[in-house]
């Protein structure tokens, strides 16, 4: 079974625009990397500021590798002397499950 990832973003009032803009123009390098098999992030209704992206993954070893390969590459700034943007969130956690059960609707 699969694996999910949830990592838990913090994100004051004032940059929850920039955030859901900065994923919106993300480069999509998740999409196509191996074993990835869903993405969502999930925008708080009330009682928090608290940010969910939902990822799913074939296994951990091709989680690892994403986060060792593309996405540090992606978050790693523009090269020597390059100005990265302020982050949006002022905290994260990573949660980590296993799929033990799942359903999906009935045709």
């Amino acid at each position: 079974m699969s694996i999910v990832k949830i990592n838990v973003l913090t994100v004051p009032a004032e940059q929850r625009e920039v955030l859901e803009q900065r994923f919106a123009s993300r480069a999509g390098a998740v999409e196509g990397s191996d074993g990835f098999e869903w993405f969502e992030l999930l925008r708080p209704v009330e009682g928090t500021d608290q940010y969910l992206v939902y990822t799913r993954w074939r296994s951990e070893e091709d989680f690892q590798a994403w986060m060792n390969g593309s996405m540090k590459a992606a978050h790693g700034g523009g090269g020597e002397g390059a100005e990265r943007p302020k982050p949006a969130a002022s905290g994260s956690a990573l949660w980590s499950f296993e799929v033990v059960q799942q359903a999906s609707p009935k045709s």
